[in-house]
């Protein structure tokens, strides 16, 4: 979700050369890229327990300060393992943007279908309780470099449930699957009342892709580049994208989730569900997500 921006090529030498010219001690560690990258940003393994994150987009740029200033503050407080910066690189031989080293974390990135769920639900829920239960102040809100996570479902940021998304995302659809059930639990969510409270802390992606385990376990939560303050519904993202329906129903329970911030969480894991035009479709988790009432 770039907005339109040109991905930056980050080929492997370009990084040894960041490293070298800005932290001198590393410059002879390898450096290697992992062997999963993701879209917005490139990530290399650096000497054997450290590891490089670079934006691949300047929208994504903000996400950098995020990390470093708020997940010392938060990692404390938090059960699970999660990233931690241990150095910023600034724009250098001609890459553009701010940069991040991290201390590696070890884990496969999670297969769910592996899981314990009975575990899972707990774990996962016991770190969402206490993500939200954190003090947010001086925290950031939904915004650009975070791509919203977190605002109000009506809301025309551009956000992974602004209308203009889900609806190209449902029209990609039309003749693959029943899209008037889609486009109704995306009603459902706008009719629940929004969130009533103050925003909370929420991670902002707890998908898959961003959660590490040993297999049956999860062990740690990474990427908080959509860190943000708001609506804790944003993060019941984990439970259509990484839980069963028995595990779903633990993880609603451990949480005690209202009906209302169920429905509009429903919409959050549509976001996360539902692929972009031409992608893959999980339609064994859609089905289910589908099928799930208040």
């Amino acid at each position: 979700m770039s907005a339109g921006d040109t991905a930056l090529t980050i080929p492997t030498a370009l990084v040894r050369d960041l490293v070298a010219a800005q932290f001198p001690h590393w410059a002879d560690l390898p450096v290697e890229p992992v062997a999963t990258q993701g879209v917005d940003n490139a990530t290399y393994h650096l000497g054997a327990d450290m590891s490089v994150r670079l934006p691949r987009f300047a929208r994504w740029e903000g996400q950098v300060e995020r990390e470093q200033t708020w997940l010392p503050r938060l990692a404390p407080h938090l059960p699970l393992t999660v990233s931690r910066p241990i150095a910023r690189g600034v724009p250098g031989e001609g890459y553009p943007l701010q940069w991040s080293v991290y201390r590696w974390l070890d884990g496969e990135r999670v297969d769910p279908d592996r899981l314990d769920q009975t575990r899972a639900a707990a774990d996962l829920a016991d770190f969402l309780r206490a993500l939200w239960s954190i003090d947010t102040t001086g925290g950031p809100p939904p915004e650009w470099s975070n791509g919203f996570r977190g605002v109000d479902l009506d809301d025309v940021s551009y956000s992974p449930v602004v209308a203009w998304v889900l609806q190209q995302k449902i029209d990609a659809l039309a003749g693959v699957v029943d899209t008037d059930a889609i486009t109704a639990t995306w009603e459902r969510g706008l009719a629940a009342p929004k969130w009533g409270g103050p925003g909370v802390w929420i991670h902002g992606d707890p998908a898959p892709s961003n959660l590490l385990g040993d297999g049956a376990r999860i062990t740690a939560v990474i990427d908080f580049g959509t860190l943000a303050v708001g609506d804790p519904a944003c993060d019941l993202i984990a439970a259509w994208t990484v839980l069963t329906p028995h595990g779903r129903d633990l993880f609603r329970a451990a949480l005690d989730i209202d009906d209302a911030t169920w429905a509009r969480g429903r919409v959050w894991g549509l976001s996360g569900l539902l692929p972009a035009p031409g992608g893959p479709l999980d339609r064994p988790r859609l089905a289910a997500l589908l099928a799930d009432r208040d």
